[in-house]
């Protein structure tokens, strides 16, 4: 099964997609217009807060940094050559901050909810006789598994680095491709199985079927 949803019922699950959303879009806007350390620790360290009050499998999400210290290490190092470094780690932060939080929100939030929070900015495509739900639907999709594809680099990178003592390499894109590729089918196949968008509507989540040898 593709799913990074986490079942339970915490103040996180019963909050409305669309608010959840909403408060994660004012954020970065917010976030953009500031560059105090301070303040982004404070903000992680909120975040983080949210992850702790799913108990000890939302901390376990918190895994999903390790899929991106190579991006980070290599910000950190370009405004270190740069004569930024200290707004290279306010980038950094902001960053994290943010992953974090778009994070929390699908851990949280069951697909058919999303995709109908969603929905609502695609309504003006109506009057012109297309489908609000379908281009709401690839949001959706994107908002919901670019995380769970970067648990999969993560898992890759450490995989590598067991075998050769690596940490990192060129030759985890190819592989990283076939994934995406790979997962891309499996959705198409399930969303096909389900009558498309107009079918998604009641599942809580995706599920693959293996496919035939």
């Amino acid at each position: 099964m593709i799913s990074i949803y986490l079942q339970g019922d915490s103040w996180l699950h019963r909050t409305p997609a669309g608010l959840k959303l909403f408060v994660v879009a004012v954020a970065s806007l917010l976030l953009f217009q500031v560059n105090s350390p301070l303040i982004f620790i404070a903000c992680l360290a909120g975040v983080v807060g949210c992850y702790a009050t799913l108990g000890s499998e939302g901390l376990a999400r918190l895994a999903l940094l390790r899929g991106l210290t190579v991006l980070l290490g290599i910000l950190l190092g370009l405004h270190w050559i740069s004569g930024t470094f200290w707004e290279g780690i306010s980038v950094i932060l902001r960053l994290v901050v943010l992953i974090l939080a778009a994070n929390l929100v699908s851990i949280t939030t069951r697909m058919d909810d999303m995709l109908e929070a969603v929905m609502p900015l695609f309504r003006p495509l109506e009057w012109f006789g297309l489908s609000a739900r379908k281009p709401a639907l690839c949001v959706a999709l994107v908002l919901r598994f670019a995380p769970y594809m970067m648990q999969v680099f993560s898992r890759m990178r450490e995989a590598y680095q067991a075998r050769t003592g690596a940490k990192n390499s060129w030759k985890l894109i190819p592989p990283l491709a076939i994934q995406c590729l790979r997962m891309s089918d499996n959705v198409a196949d399930a969303l096909q199985a389900r009558g498309g968008s107009d079918g998604l509507a009641g599942q809580d989540e995706i599920r693959t079927r293996p496919k035939a040898a």
